[in-house]
């Protein structure tokens, strides 16, 4: 397999180093992608254009609110096309995150006495807990291996067929990487007289999205993405679906920006998006977020997701070689296009957190533990008890962690490499040695490790700290002075 990465120069921060335990500095590995990703080139340097001309948009005459109003308006365009929405019928929402952007959905739907909403087994909170808020949430279960189980889907729609408000359901896993047949299932919503919420946030950076025309069969009807895990960590995120449903009814978020007249009593709202994005919004984050998808775009979504395929079945395979290692979910590399570039993963024998602390302390390799905001489907995966979930949740609510369940996940994006996963590998196969430096204990009942007698220093690397002759000033003035 040819290792060459032609995306690995367009990425901020991809020659940095970082100090591990025992003294020097090696180039640190991010495999934490699903998390966050780290910036493009193309996105900063999109940014630093644009900062000189920043300013207010919508109503400033200015040449700056000008041209920021032209960037910000046409950001929306971009991640319209991004997802392949008709904006003649639908609009493009920004707001922090996707998660802003599912609750943001929550508020806006209706919801009969009997409404339910069909989500999933396998759904981050972020698609879960809004929808508990607002009607029954009914869950469609997960097969043993983690899968999507389609025929509970299919009896569900049947069970509740003209009382769906919503189906909800993810693109990927952030947990297992299983991609969901999104098309096939808004069909299904559709027959049952439901539309269908698509929480694509891990979906976007690894494969095309595409909504289909409104009158498709296989349309999404709603989408939501997250900037921060595209490339452009500048703290944005989208919803793009009807203009319809959000002109039904007044926005949940209501002040400057949301409408066109006001007086002492009366308002008229204004037209989309306007009205769903209150307060001043974060044009620098719509920009950065616009950049991402335009170079994602040219560099090509398919090529992306072939070499993220190549990456996770010679990770399977490596990995799967380790008698001690416990893989969770797809575990065929045969298999490697059912899921994104994500792979959960124990050590047998260790606690997830330990192995985590170690790799990050130990070899510069930047992974994720814990049950990454989705516990009833990694409960699922580790196939714990009734019993067995009972007694770490209770204690936790007392605020002991230690017994938490997880995994460690190691998540892939465009520019990582298979001498990446090499690097991974070697070092797991380290700690299941015990070659490993460090004496690690326990932070209080956390759940995380740290190394014994080991403290970072980030001295020199973030300039925030006010300088001390802003400090003499500002004591100064407090004295009198």
């Amino acid at each position: 397999m040819d290792s060459a990465n032609p995306f690995c120069d367009r990425i901020v921060g991809i020659d940095c180093t970082v100090p591990v335990l025992g003294g020097g500095e090696v180039p640190y590995l991010n495999l934490d992608n699903a998390a966050s990703t780290p910036a493009l080139r193309d996105v900063m340097d999109a940014v630093e254009r644009f900062m000189p001309y920043y300013s207010s948009v919508h109503r400033g005459t200015g040449f700056k609110s000008r041209l920021s109003t032209d960037a910000y308006e046409r950001a929306h365009r971009i991640i319209g096309r991004f997802v392949g929405a008709d904006l003649r019928s639908n609009t493009v929402i920004f707001g922090k995150n996707a998660t802003e952007a599912i609750n943001k959905l929550s508020y806006r739907l209706k919801y009969p006495r009997d409404a339910v909403i069909i989500s999933t087994q396998l759904e981050h909170h972020s698609n879960d807990l809004p929808w508990r808020e607002h009607a029954e949430v009914v869950y469609v279960r997960a097969t043993p291996e983690g899968r999507l189980d389609e025929e509970d889907y299919d009896r569900q729609l049947e069970r509740y067929a003209n009382r769906i408000a919503i189906v909800a359901v993810c693109g990927a896993s952030n947990v297992s990487g299983f991609v969901q047949p999104i098309h096939r299932l808004a069909r299904k919503a559709h027959d049952a007289g439901a539309m269908i919420l698509v929480d694509a946030a891990q979906l976007a950076p690894h494969r095309p999205v595409d909504m289909k025309p409104d009158d498709d069969p296989e349309h999404l009807d709603f989408v939501a993405i997250s900037a921060h895990k595209m490339y452009a960590p500048f703290g944005t995120g989208a919803l793009v679906g009807p203009k319809a449903v959000f002109l039904e009814s007044a926005p949940e978020y209501r002040g400057g920006g949301t409408v066109d007249v006001v007086t002492l009593d009366l308002v008229i709202w204004a037209g989309l998006p306007d009205r769903e994005e209150a307060g001043s919004p974060n044009v620098v984050g719509a920009v950065a977020m616009a950049a991402a998808a335009n170079a994602m775009l040219g560099m090509g979504m398919e090529r992306i997701a072939d070499h993220e395929n190549d990456l996770v079945a010679y990770a399977l395979e490596r990995l799967g070689a380790i008698p001690s290692v416990t893989i969770y979910g797809e575990t065929d590399p045969a298999r490697s296009r059912d899921k994104v570039g994500v792979i959960p993963f124990n050590l047998d024998g260790m606690h997830h957190a330990l192995v985590a602390s170690i790799l990050g302390y130990e070899g510069g390799i930047g992974v994720r533990h814990g049950c990454f905001c989705a516990h009833p489907y990694v409960v699922h995966l580790l196939g714990l008890s009734e019993d067995e979930t009972a007694v770490w949740r209770d204690q936790a609510a007392l605020g002991d962690k230690s017994r938490m369940p997880g995994m460690v996940r190691a998540s892939f994006g465009c520019y990582n490499t298979v001498e990446d996963i090499d690097r991974l590998v070697e070092m797991l196969e380290r700690i299941l040695r015990r070659d490993y430096r460090g004496e690690y204990r326990e932070i209080g009942r956390s759940g995380e490790y740290v190394p014994v007698g080991y403290e970072d220093r980030f001295d020199g690397l973030l300039q925030l700290d006010v300088p001390t002759s802003t400090i003499a000033w500002a004591e100064g003035r407090a004295c009198g002075g």
